[in-house]
């Protein structure tokens, strides 16, 4: 532990006394209105940056300090791959590409995340999986398979029990969506059977959802949520808006808490990003984003703190986390209403409902893209952020399938770039009950300007168990 690599730097006398004063760590309260939450496991930094050295560390490294309360790990990001099992990309900390998989799945084995995970939670931080993020390969096609999938989810990150739990023994503290694709159908049944398992269980459960800003929101209006992270960025009311009424709607937010949803104590949370680089728009500075939160907070009782994407973008920005936790933390004195000033740049990738940090290239002009109809998905790649994509490629996205008129990398199908023509809703999508589409990875190389996968952050984690780790490759994804 951290703790024990310090005590050589400390007279005898000081250790001593050091450890007669320790106090019990207090664990997570969700009725506080000074959390922090933070995405960790994509890496966004080292999406757009070369300084290895501030690339994604191990998640224990970020819960050293009372700075972030909450870990939502990113991403859950294929719900149905082979054998029926889910898959997870931690980009260079954790992947199907870098590190083994359970044996006929796509479900990578992260295990020797187990004690790191289980230092977050014994210091008071909650620690929950993220389902979704950019991909077109989540949803349900019924009820049955959507109760099905909350059983999956219960036995291999949460209370149950299985032999492909990814991260071993550690026992995460519930599930967070952030669904950007796809039909968000049977998701309340996902999240009742799930709500049902974890009351059953023997310690207390979050489940959370990352809906963007634009009221309202069909999934979180049907089951009782614990908190909701709502993405105040990359759109027309995001937080350089809270000047203007007319777009900043956190009073909508705090009315439908009140008054619509199932849980009448679910709290709001503001969602921002935790540097320039880590959305399209809507970034601001700690300063200014504290204000804005104590400003709220003071307003509206429903106010639970604030959510940042992503943890390494917050601790490369002069560790932006800690600076407004030190802010909004309950007890410090108001700060004044904010002025904000409107952004001085465009946005440079286009508005998703998942937080974008990869970079977007330059295109040529096109003519308008066709209608789409319907395609085959079957055996095509879900698409990814990291892959560079030639004339002609397809991909499944958003539960269409789509294809690459030039080459493209980081550009989100769709998005204002242009560089996707989509096909149609996909038909292999259209799936009986039980059946799955076998989404695989994309097996192409990435550019060669982005930089190798880091290594460093391996060092302080506990090895794999296995002795054929392949070698490193940045793996980062939005």
């Amino acid at each position: 532990m951290a703790v024990v690599s310090r005590l050589s730097s400390f007279s005898w006398l000081g250790a001593l006394l050091s450890s007669l004063c320790v106090l019990p760590v207090l664990g997570f309260d969700n009725t506080r209105q000074d959390n922090i939450a933070a995405y960790w496991g994509q890496n966004s930094y080292g999406a757009t940056n070369s300084n290895q050295a501030l690339w994604q560390q191990p998640i224990s490294f970020y819960c050293q300090d009372d700075s972030i309360d909450a870990f939502p790990v990113a991403f859950l990001n294929v719900f149905f791959g082979a054998d029926g099992l889910p898959s997870i990309d931690l980009a260079n900390t954790c992947n199907v590409n870098d590190d083994a998989v359970f044996s006929g799945t796509q479900l990578p084995d992260c295990s020797f995340l187990a004690s790191d995970i289980e230092t977050c939670q014994a210091a008071g931080k909650i620690v929950t999986m993220s389902l979704g993020g950019a991909t077109g390969a989540a949803g349900f096609t019924s009820d049955s398979q959507a109760a099905t999938f909350a059983s999956t989810i219960w036995d291999l990150f949460l209370g149950g029990s299985s032999s492909t739990r990814p991260f071993g023994s550690a026992v995460l503290d519930g599930v967070d969506l952030d669904i950007e694709g796809g039909s968000t159908e049977y998701f309340p049944t996902f999240v009742s059977t799930l709500r049902s398992l974890m009351n059953s269980g023997s310690k207390q459960y979050y489940i959370t959802a990352a809906p963007q800003c634009p009221f309202p929101d069909a999934v979180i209006n049907a089951e009782p949520f614990d908190a909701v992270y709502v993405q105040f960025y990359n759109n027309y009311c995001e937080l350089t808006e809270f000047s203007d009424p007319n777009d900043w709607d956190f009073s909508v937010w705090d009315n439908w808490a009140k008054t619509t949803s199932p849980n009448p104590n679910v709290k709001v949370y503001i969602g921002a990003p935790a540097a320039q680089a880590a959305a399209g728009s809507g970034y601001v500075d700690a300063s200014t984003l504290s204000s804005i939160a104590l400003q709220t907070r003071s307003q509206y009782s429903s106010f639970g703190g604030v959510m940042l994407w992503d943890a390494s973008q917050a601790y490369a920005n002069g560790n932006f986390a800690a600076a407004v936790k030190s802010a909004i933390q309950e007890g410090a004195s108001p700060a004044p209403p904010p002025t904000v000033a409107p952004p001085t740049t465009a946005p440079t990738t286009a508005p998703t409902t998942t937080p974008s940090s990869t970079p977007v290239q330059s295109t040529p002009s096109s003519a308008p893209t066709p209608a789409p109809t319907s395609g085959s998905c079957a055996g095509v790649n879900a698409w990814v952020a990291n892959v560079a994509y030639e004339g002609g490629d397809e991909v499944v996205y958003g539960g269409d399938l789509w294809t690459a008129k030039w080459w493209s990398y980081g550009d989100t199908p769709g998005g204002v770039a242009g560089d996707w023509q989509n096909d149609g809703v996909c038909v292999a999508a259209n799936l009986a009950p039980g059946e799955f589409i076998k989404v695989h990875y994309e097996s192409k190389s990435i550019p060669l300007t982005v930089k190798p996968k880091a290594t460093v952050a391996r060092q302080t984690v506990s090895a794999p168990t296995e002795s054929t780790r392949k070698s490193s490759r940045d793996f980062s994804r939005e």
